[in-house]
């Protein structure tokens, strides 16, 4: 099999899988306990937070972790339930779709942009965005944050601006983060796209800034986030975390993987006809890993089946939109063109990725594109 979807899931790590079983075995206990097994899974949790702060920029008292990243995008935006919501129109479901359901007039307002997009890989200017954010009047004392809980805090009165949540789930381990640096408020990641196990996540969380817990019912987490704890997946987190680290995984991608990337969009350009890049493969501009390509009168779903038949997976686009016959809405707010939507497939590589995966997805894609071509209903445009 040759898998080119690691923006959607990534294969578990050998680490990861030999740091989970030894936690079911050594640290099966609930981390809450007061006894000695519930101490030592606790440290191993303290020890990922510790992990993924140092990595971040962060403080280890500002990582909460979570259920994945929906969780954590779901969490910041309903802390801003009835206040403005600004978000980009290539954001993840999980933060357009609730910010058009909770947004309302209140201020200190929230601007929630990805730092890179997971369907075309496009890297936005977040500079802009945090500047625009702090340029925001003080907000009337009315509409100041009240604690919706005893686990809610207030708004810092004397903080001036608004606020910045940027999901960097597709960021972690592919380009260099400082949340500080990039004067993030909110900041979400998720395990399973470094090579940990699904169902993990985590949120980082500014000190001082407004926060109400989207899961209440104990104290896990500083009161942040109630919830047994899942102790083996945060473990199986930390070990993806410290392969980052040890290996300092973005050099990796920066020069190796892009290569690959760059490669495969060279190879497409060149031998299929009708093909155009989504992705901006230009140094800064895209993550190095990702490759949305449209191919002219073939239908997405189309060739994935057929690439799939042949052993190699892609992806149409996003993997939590699965199943929506609508036309991609990163591809829409990119280009406008429905056809270009229909006809894209991302091809997204890992550390794993080879030079023969290319080779082998070039032995037949152009023939599964020339074989669709030539059945499609739409006729190809002229040059």
């Amino acid at each position: 099999m040759v898998y080119l979807d690691y923006a959607a899931t990534t294969p578990m790590l050998p680490e990861v899988l030999d740091a989970m079983h030894k936690a079911e075995r050594k640290y099966f206990a609930n981390a809450s306990a007061l006894h000695t097994p519930g101490h030592l899974a606790f440290n191993e949790i303290e020890h990922t937070r510790e992990l993924l702060a140092e990595l971040i920029g962060a403080k280890p008292t500002e990582i909460i972790f979570t259920s994945g990243a929906s969780e954590s995008n779901n969490t910041v935006i309903r802390t801003f339930v009835g206040h403005k919501i600004e978000t980009s129109k290539i954001e993840h479901h999980s933060i357009i779709e609730l910010a058009k359901k909770v947004s309302g007039k209140k201020m200190p307002k929230l601007y929630s942009y990805m730092l890179a997009n997971n369907e075309i890989g496009e890297i936005l200017d977040l500079k802009k965005i945090v500047e625009k954010a702090k340029k925001e009047p003080i907000p009337k004392s009315s509409e100041l944050f009240e604690p919706v809980s005893e686990w809610g805090k207030p708004l810092v009165t004397d903080r001036r601006g608004g606020y910045v949540h940027s999901d960097l789930t597709q960021v972690l381990g592919k380009i260099p983060i400082d949340v500080h640096k990039l004067n993030l408020d909110y900041a979400t990641f998720s395990a399973h796209k470094i090579g940990g196990p699904i169902g993990v996540g985590a949120l980082y969380i500014k000190d001082g800034v407004p926060f109400s817990p989207l899961i209440i019912g104990g104290n896990q987490e500083n009161k942040r986030r109630g919830g047994t704890y899942n102790t083996v997946g945060i473990i199986g987190f930390g070990a993806a975390l410290a392969k980052i680290k040890q290996e300092k995984s973005w050099e990796n991608y920066d020069t190796r993987v892009r290569k690959l990337r760059d490669e495969l969009a060279r190879r497409i350009l060149k031998e299929i006809p009708g093909s155009s890049l989504n992705t901006d493969l230009r140094p800064g501009k895209s993550l190095p890993n990702i490759l949305n390509v449209s191919f002219e009168a073939a239908e997405g779903e189309s060739i994935q089946l057929y690439l799939d038949a042949e052993g190699i997976i892609v992806s149409t686009g996003s993997a939590c939109a699965s199943g929506d016959i609508k036309p991609s809405h990163v591809l829409m707010a990119k280009t406008g063109d429905a056809e270009v939507a229909h006809s894209s497939i991302r091809f997204s590589f890992g550390l794993e990725s080879t030079k023969e995966d290319i080779d082998k997805t070039m032995a037949v894609l152009p023939g599964i594109i020339d074989r669709l071509q030539k059945i499609s209903t739409v006729k190809m445009r002229k040059k």
